[in-house]
Formats: C-alpha cells, sequence, structure tokens
C-alpha cells in the first residue's frame, strides 16, 4: 500500500479546523463567557420563503408515484431545467449569454475547487494569490503540482495583477475575494483574460461573493470580459447568496469554446462528473431555481442588505478606532491590520480571551496573510454590534 505522497507537503490542521478546536477550548476552559463568532464565512439568516415552499413541494412530488424523480437528467451533466433556465436569465442579466449545456449543477463551490484539478496534469504550474482561500494551495498540493504565488498588498491594493515572465498553466482568481475581500474591475479582470489567452494559460474564476457587488464598475462574472470564454472556467455558488450553506448547492460554467491541450475542457468535465459524481437532489434544485424566481430574488435582496449593513457596521468601528482595512462595501468580508504590530495568532488569542471574540488570523490565508485578520459580515446585526462595542472597548486608545 503507498499513500499520496504528497499530502505530507500539507500543513497539518486545516485553518477553520485549528481555529474552531481553539474557541471550543477556551469556551471548555470559560463556560460563562458569551463568545461571539465572526470567524466562520457561514450565513445565519434562514432560506427564503420562496425557496422553502418549493422545497416543500419537491419533497411533495417526491411521495408519489407520477412524479418521483430519480438519478438527474444526465444531458445537462445533472441539472434540472427549470435551475438551468433561472441560472440563464442570471446571467443574461449582466450581459452574459450561456447554453445549458455549459453549466454544471453542483454540491457547491469548493468541491468544484477542487475536483477540476482532475482535468490537468501534476506538471502544470498553478499561480495562487496569496493571501487566499486555503482549498486552492491544498487541491494543488495533493495533486502534486508546482505552485506560485501572486503576492496581494496593500500596495497592489489586495489585487494581484499579471506579469510577465511568471510562468502559469492555472490562473485561481477570485473577486470579491476571500479573504481580503478586494474585487477587480472589468478593466482589470480583462488584463487577466489578454494575459490568459496570450500564453494559454487557463482562469479558474471563484464568483462565490459576486451578489455582494455593489459598484458597477466591478466585474460580477468573468465572462463580462472580451474573450473569457476561450480561456476561463467560473465556479459560483448559493451559500452566500441565497443561505445555501447547509443544503449545498452550486455550478460551474464550463464554456464549449474553451480548449486547451487540444481538448474541449466542457466535454472532459462532463466526462468526468459523469464518472465521479450523481448529482444534486431534485429538492435542492427545486429550491435553488426558485432563489432566481421574482420573489426569490426579493428574498436574496433582503438578505444582502442586512449582511452589507453588519458590514457597514463593523467598517465604521475600525474607522473609528483609526485601523486600516480592505473590503465590507463589495464583500461581506473585511481583511484588517493586527493593532500594534502584533501577529495574526496573537491577535486571534487577545480577542478571544480579552473581548471574547472570534475572528480569523490572516497567517492561515498564506504568509501574506501574517500581521492581518478577517472578520465576516455574516453574524448576527445584535452580535455585530455587540462585537464591535467590545472591539472599541479593547483597542481603542487613550
Amino acid at each position: 500500500m503507498q499513500i499520496n505522497p504528497n499530502f505530507s507537503r500539507l500543513k497539518e490542521s486545516y485553518l477553520f479546523s485549528q481555529v474552531r478546536e481553539r474557541t471550543a477550548a477556551y469556551q471548555k476552559a470559560h463556560p460563562e463567557a458569551r463568545l461571539i463568532t465572526l470567524s466562520i464565512g457561514d450565513v445565519t439568516l434562514p432560506l427564503g420563503a420562496s425557496v422553502v415552499a418549493a422545497m416543500h413541494g419537491a419533497a411533495d412530488e417526491m411521495a408519489k408515484r407520477e412524479t418521483f424523480k430519480g438519478y438527474g437528467p444526465d444531458r445537462y451533466c445533472y441539472g434540472y431545467e427549470s435551475l438551468l433556465n433561472a441560472l440563464q436569465a442570471r446571467y443574461a442579466r449582466l450581459g452574459v449569454s450561456l447554453k445549458k449545456e455549459e453549466i454544471f449543477v453542483s454540491d457547491g463551490a469548493k468541491s468544484d475547487c477542487g475536483n477540476l484539478s482532475d482535468l490537468f496534469s501534476a506538471e502544470n504550474i498553478a499561480l495562487i494569490p496569496d493571501p487566499v482561500y486555503p482549498a486552492y494551495y491544498d487541491a494543488n498540493v495533493m495533486a502534486g503540482r508546482k505552485v506560485v504565488f501572486a503576492r496581494a498588498s496593500a500596495e497592489n491594493g489586495f489585487l494581484p495583477m499579471p506579469q510577465e515572465g511568471v510562468r502559469a498553466d492555472l490562473v485561481y482568481l477570485c473577486s470579491p475575494n476571500n479573504p481580503t475581500g478586494a474585487a477587480y474591475s472589468k478593466a482589470q479582470l480583462q488584463e487577466w483574460v489578454d494575459y490568459a489567452n496570450r500564453t494559454g494559460a487557463l482562469i479558474l474564476y471563484d464568483a462565490a461573493y459576486e451578489a455582494f457587488v455593489r459598484d458597477k464598475e466591478l466585474a460580477r462574472s468573468v465572462y463580462q470580459t472580451e474573450g473569457a470564454k476561450e480561456c476561463a472556467i467560473e465556479i459560483c455558488s448559493f451559500s452566500k447568496t441565497a443561505g445555501f450553506t447547509g443544503v449545498r448547492c452550486g455550478y460551474t460554467v464550463v464554456p464549449e469554446a474553451l480548449v486547451r491541450g487540444g481538448a474541449r475542457l466542457n466535454r472532459l468535465w462532463k466526462r468526468r462528473q459523469n464518472t465521479k459524481f450523481n448529482g444534486v437532489s431534485y429538492i435542492t434544485q427545486t429550491g435553488a431555481a426558485a432563489a432566481f424566481s421574482e420573489e426569490g430574488e426579493r428574498d436574496i435582496a433582503e438578505r444582502l442588505t442586512y449582511y452589507r449593513e453588519n458590514a457597514d457596521m463593523i467598517s465604521d468601528c475600525l474607522r473609528r478606532l483609526g485601523i486600516p482595512f480592505t473590503g465590507g462595501k463589495n464583500s461581506p468580508y473585511l481583511w484588517v491590520r493586527c493593532p500594534e504590530g502584533e501577529s495574526s495568532w496573537d491577535f486571534f488569542e487577545r480577542m478571544l480571551s480579552k473581548a471574547n471574540v472570534v475572528v480569523m488570523p490572516g497567517s492561515g490565508f498564506g504568509e501574506s496573510g501574517e500581521g492581518y485578520f478577517r472578520i465576516t459580515a455574516f453574524g448576527r446585526h445584535g452580535d455585530t454590534r455587540e462585537a464591535c462595542e467590545r472591539m472599541e472597548k479593547l483597542l481603542k486608545k487613550g
């Protein structure tokens, strides 16, 4: 028996698990403490009424012989037409035209970010921003791939741009970014698309937080740029848009025009999914389609407004404290400089023990994240307000 040796290159513990473990240990030692968690990017509002009603209806259908559904339709690789129609319409509102055959429904963006690695040789080089969501790096390390980094810093607005002379086969972009909250403009994204088409690289574009974009000059889809269908795969999710973190549904767009290594990646991805995946449940997909109905869009808008109000609350707090940060306006995340030159984990421990507020240490997102922390706007209003009050009490000078 031979174990994949690349697992030895991974950190011993996944960032989010480590935060949970430290938080649980503190709570056990201090059962009287009321902890407020603004670290994990999990939503707190329930599913919209239209989604719940649609899922109840779908469950009732599954209870009747004449409307029961078994395996999903593999013509569109397990996407039901009701959901695919809703996704086509959503992209059309962004000025993007897609075929149903180009949209693949999945159980979430995280799964597809990792699974897409199956299509590419271990000899390819992956270019990954630093700091960034750990799953991108871990998936490529598991595959035995060399990883190079595009450093994101305050100097470049946490939005690294292409650098001539840097060889990359797979380019990972996340906008709005997790963890920094920075978002590419359409013009900046066009530079990446031009780079990919010029060099033959492939962009893997994570748009999980696109619904939070407020500014019109910012991109919500990579396909809002010219030539993107020839060089980019887009991954998206219902988790933060419609509150599906516990339901699990997402989608990946692989254009038919996308060719690399003489192969159409749309066909390869469909072949891969047919072999290793049997689709998302009919009940879940029915709820996802309802999320993009007229009523569902109103529900989404209400939830986005709620979380944006949290982001504004945290932003105002940080401004009063004079602490530099990015994100918040076009993202549910705020990327904050640790005060007084503290390390990320030292600040995490201070916030936990002195303010009973849990944040996410930036160093867990890569070397360039050291000295920063991430705070999420996905909490409840009352908890977010109280966390801000505690933070101000702890960090206010004078």
